[in-house]
């Protein structure tokens, strides 16, 4: 039973010195990994495993082909001026053969999983010597995985997985008494800048948990131009999370007096504190006008653009 601290009851710097503390318990006089993605939860784990370990905390940025324009050169500028280096490892190839034909939401976020775990990370950790992989999971993807609402992809033990023997490695997980307002409070304590410690929430399997069906190339390309013009439109709404999801089925749309049979990108956009409950944030429809015109000029084949007006629950945040 995971004890959960509130942001309420969070003594921020009292938990950063414990858990750095744990962390230097459990890694001894050896090394340990951690993957950062640039979402909080990640971030805020880089920087507790850095002041915990120092040198001895190898960080690196996974390219998996499915992250947003920009991200790779954006995170790891924001952690070199933080004074943490950061390697980019370059696994597209890896990832998109093993997203190749699945389209069963749950068998995407497995074989994303065992890419991520067992294949790119189980050969990092052999070459670096690191017996400890250190990870941003939260309370809540232990929730929602226990619960059976969707399968994170970083939650092993709950579900009676060892990742000594499943990977090879040990899980250190520091933040996982922690939800979403309490890691930005630890973020922010550690001096991560707002643009991080504020930033809105990023799934672990990114793009493809935003592709309904089959998460290709183009796919992903065209869920990630749509998802630029969301973020950008809707940077100051002051919301808690928002995001294009791109439909599988073709819709009839018309184009020079012709029909055309398109792509439909669903934008969602939601209030939250925690992410546990959430309702659709009230967009005024001059924006969503904008958001709809925008999309369809920017995303090639897309004749459709939709707005979620559903609450969590019984929708849920993400999709897929």
């Amino acid at each position: 039973m995971i004890t959960e601290i509130t942001a309420q009851q969070l003594n921020a710097e009292r938990f950063i010195n414990e858990k750095a503390e744990e962390i230097k318990s459990i890694v001894g006089d050896g090394w340990a990994i951690n993957a950062l993605s640039g979402g909080v939860d990640s971030s805020t784990v880089t920087l507790l495993g850095h002041r915990a370990l120092g040198d001895r905390l190898k960080t690196v940025f996974i390219e998996n082909g499915l992250m947003r324009s920009g991200e790779a050169e954006q995170v790891t500028g924001f952690f070199h001026d933080l004074g943490v280096r950061v390697e980019v490892i370059d696994a597209r190839e890896e990832f998109f053969a093993a997203l190749k034909g699945v389209t069963d939401p749950e068998a995407k976020r497995e074989a994303i999983t065992q890419t991520f775990y067992r294949e790119v990370f189980g050969r990092l950790v052999r070459e670096s010597g690191a017996k400890h992989l250190l990870q941003g999971t939260i309370l809540t993807d232990i929730d929602e995985t226990v619960a059976g609402i969707k399968r994170q992809h970083n939650v092993f033990e709950q579900l009676g997985i060892d990742p000594q023997q499943a990977f090879g490695y040990k899980i250190i997980e520091p933040l996982i008494q922690l939800r979403k307002d309490g890691v930005r409070k630890v973020g922010q304590a550690l001096g991560l800048p707002e643009a991080l410690f504020n930033r809105i929430p990023f799934p672990g399997p990114a793009l493809a948990a935003r592709v309904i069906g089959e998460a290709t190339p183009d796919r992903i390309e065209a869920v990630r131009k749509a998802t630029e013009v969301v973020e950008r439109l809707l940077a100051g709404c002051g919301a808690f999370q928002y995001m294009a999801i791109l439909h599988e089925d073709r819709v009839t749309g018309m184009r020079e007096g012709q029909r055309d049979f398109g792509q439909q990108i669903e934008v969602r956009c939601w209030d939250s504190v925690d992410a546990r409950t959430a309702t659709p944030t009230r967009l005024s429809f001059d924006t969503l006008d904008q958001l709809g015109q925008e999309i369809i000029a920017a995303v090639p084949g897309v004749v459709s653009v939709t707005y979620n007006i559903s609450s969590k629950p019984p929708s849920t945040i993400e999709a897929v």
